[in-house]
């Protein structure tokens, strides 16, 4: 998927499009401007041309990826082939594991509906009646 052509630019927030990080190069782009997205340890511009072997950290959401670039592409694949183009870290796979065990672990949190109906308000009223005051 590495263009032969060595005068080709592989700017930061294609290459994040193209591998899949992010849905849109917009959305890329905004990450990058916010300083979730750094080259070896520097915060960058979308602009930003990428070379082989930079060092990438990426925070999506509670997750962060620290991953190496092993290949260059402007254009979007397949996810078999967007894989191909970078190595995520032992560390950084072992840290997302942990986290996402942890997530699940949390209890599930509750969401009323909004304003009750009637029906919920007159079931209420009987419960609240019938029983006394509390």
């Amino acid at each position: 998927m590495q263009s032969t052509d060595n005068n080709e630019k592989y700017r930061i927030d294609k290459w994040l499009f193209a591998t899949r990080f992010f849905k849109t190069r917009a959305l890329a782009a905004a990450a990058i401007d916010r300083g979730r997205v750094m080259i070896n340890d520097q915060r960058i511009k979308p602009a930003k041309t990428i070379a082989i072997g930079d060092k990438i950290e990426i925070r999506i959401n509670n997750y962060q990826y620290t991953i190496e670039v092993l290949g260059l592409s402007n254009k979007r694949g397949s996810a078999p082939q967007a894989q191909q183009l970078y190595r995520e870290t032992d560390e950084s796979r072992e840290q997302r594991a942990l986290l996402a065990a942890r997530l699940r672990a949390q209890p599930q949190p509750f969401f009323a509906k909004g304003r009750p109906t009637k029906r919920d308000r007159r079931e209420i009223e009987r419960l609240t009646s019938s029983t006394g005051e509390f």
